[in-house]
């Protein structure tokens, strides 16, 4: 890296050099970068090699113009602090720190270098070799503000998602991600402040119905959440097809509301954890979804920066969940508690079968209306079952009481109690939501403009549901994303699913299709028929809970 006359900074064949593991550069040495005629000093520094990875070393050279010498300092503490190469310090017997740098000379420094460095974290990863802390805080911060193309972002993904990450990478990306934007502050309360998170699942409407029932309970829940990605539905999506309700709420109004209210749900904005919200949107559409630091970082960069004491984590496994395999699942659930823990958050993780959706209903209006039947004490069992099962956690988890079995009684009368589906409405309300045309919405069978029924050929038990198929379908009804611009369609969906072990007549309903078009309905109808299996013989029930 040089200066030249003109005070641009260029990178050159010098870039970096493989070193021992100190080395000195100063007027006298003799490994020189001559470049003709340009008179230069040299500003000493030393770079430990331990802090790169492989003793790789930016050189520095200061020209006699103050212009120059700031700039090219200017891009070497840059670079340092992006972590591409090794850290960079001044020698004891010069302190070159004190030249001063603006910005303007800053940001022109670290752009001719952006491409360069960035590049080298890409390369770090694919070859299966671990990053710095400080390298992984710098590319968080660089995507943020928007210096690195999604492009390259893209390809540290899909290394990542093949090579994977230590503890301390895990860790490390998780704190930075938090960092990227302001943290929740909570005043003194004796209410604890929980939540409860997915992994995401076809059907998964457990955080509408959790969150009040979890304020009655008498915790505070400012519960931050996501969109879909891939096949799976996003807590966002699903309350913004309620009229008139926002999800963007930012630190101020989040934090008065739930201290008012006992909740809130809302989405990462352009101040709260930035990095997860732009991180999220280009994995979905990059194939990067399934990869445990990738998650655990997304799931816990939103639960810390909402200053938790206690999470309970809903970690799915089977055809329509990220990890395919309970061993998966167990792993992710293991990486997400231990870093949780470690930070300072009591947490319990449950492992969920979703290998058939969740509830009777897929879509985000369906899944609202599903869900509103739950705190009116109707509903699909296997909903109840779970939302009273992540609220008993939690009260474990914040001893009120210590003792599971009691706790699961508490949720569950609570939840029949009509006081969660109140305190629904004063959630929704608060949120901008019109009630009038809420409960107007509510009263109609359906929204979408066609709606036609799946039926069973023949009379039997249903063995199989499957989830996959089911989300896939509803994703290209207009109910899921493609791209980061898919606009999606809240009225299109699937309800009235059969479940697994129950008995079928012929000609019975197995679900119905809600549909923009009569042409869609009849295609989702024909790929619909591979979802369900009939047998002679009732299945196997399988558990819950795993």
């Amino acid at each position: 890296m040089q200066a030249d006359r003109s005070g641009k900074v260029r990178v050159g064949a010098c870039r970096f050099l493989g070193l021992p593991a100190t080395q000195e550069w100063g007027k006298n040495s003799p490994n020189k970068c001559a470049q003709g005629g340009l008179k230069r000093r040299a500003a000493m520094w030393t770079a430990p090699a331990e802090r790169s990875g492989d003793g790789a070393l930016a050189l520095l050279w200061r020209d006699r113009q103050a212009k120059a010498s700031r700039a090219a300092l200017a891009a070497a503490v840059h670079i340092a602090a992006y972590g591409a190469c090794a850290e960079l310090r001044p020698h004891a017997s010069r302190n070159t720190l004190d030249i001063p740098v603006s910005k303007p000379q800053l940001g022109e420094a670290f752009q001719t270098l952006l491409p360069m460095s960035f590049l080298s974290l890409i390369e770090t990863k694919r070859d299966g070799r671990e990053l710095p802390p400080d390298a992984i805080a710098g590319f968080v911060r660089e995507f943020t503000e928007g210096r690195v193309p999604d492009y390259q972002m893209a390809a540290l993904l899909m290394a990542i998602l093949f090579r994977g990450m230590s503890a301390a990478e895990t860790r490390a990306l998780t704190l930075a991600m938090r960092d990227s934007g302001e943290v929740l502050a909570f005043p003194n309360d004796p209410r604890p402040i929980v939540d409860k998170h997915s992994t995401g699942g076809v059907g998964d409407k457990v955080s509408l119905p959790l969150a009040p029932l979890l304020a009655c309970l008498g915790f505070r829940v400012p519960m931050i959440s996501g969109r879909g990605l891939g096949i799976t539905g996003g807590t966002l999506d699903k309350l913004e097809s309620i009229p008139g309700l926002t999800t963007a709420l930012g630190p101020k109004r989040l934090v008065e509301q739930v201290q008012r209210l006992g909740v809130a749900m809302g989405g990462q904005t352009e101040k709260m954890i930035p990095a997860d919200k732009k991180l999220y949107a280009l994995r979905d559409v990059t194939g990067t979804v399934p990869s445990i630091p990738l998650i655990t970082a997304s799931i816990l960069s939103k639960k810390l920066a909402e200053g938790l004491q206690a999470l309970v984590m809903d970690v799915k496994f089977g055809r329509a969940a990220f990890m395919q395999t309970e061993s998966d699942a167990r792993a992710l659930a293991d990486s997400i508690v231990s870093l949780a823990e470690a930070c300072g958050v009591r947490t319990q993780a449950l492992l969920t079968d979703m290998n058939t959706p969740r509830g009777r209903a897929v879509g985000n209006w369906l899944e609202v209306k599903e869900a509103v039947e739950c705190l009116e004490g109707r509903g699909p069992d296997d909903l109840r079952e779970l939302v009273s099962e992540c609220a008993a956690r939690l009260l474990v988890l914040a001893a009120r009481p210590r003792d599971l079995a009691e706790a699961r009684s508490a949720a569950a009368a609570c939840l029949a109690s009509g006081a969660p589906r109140r305190k629904w409405d004063e959630l929704i309300a608060a949120q901008g939501a019109d009630l009038a045309a809420f409960r107007s919405r509510l009263a109609l069978d359906h929204t979408a403009p066609v709606v036609v029924e799946l039926t069973a050929p023949h009379a039997g038990f249903l063995s199989r549901c499957d989830a996959r198929i089911i989300g896939e379908v509803v994703r290209d009804l207009g109910g899921g994303r493609l791209t980061q611009e898919t606009v999606l369609n809240p009225a299109v969906g699937i309800d009235q699913l059969a479940k697994p072990g129950e008995h079928i007549k012929a000609g019975a309903v197995l679900c119905r299709i809600h549909a923009t078009t009569a042409s869609a309905a009849e295609a989702a109808r024909a790929r619909l028929t591979s979802a369900f299996e009939l047998t002679d013989s009732r299945p196997e029930a399988k558990p819950l809970l795993a």
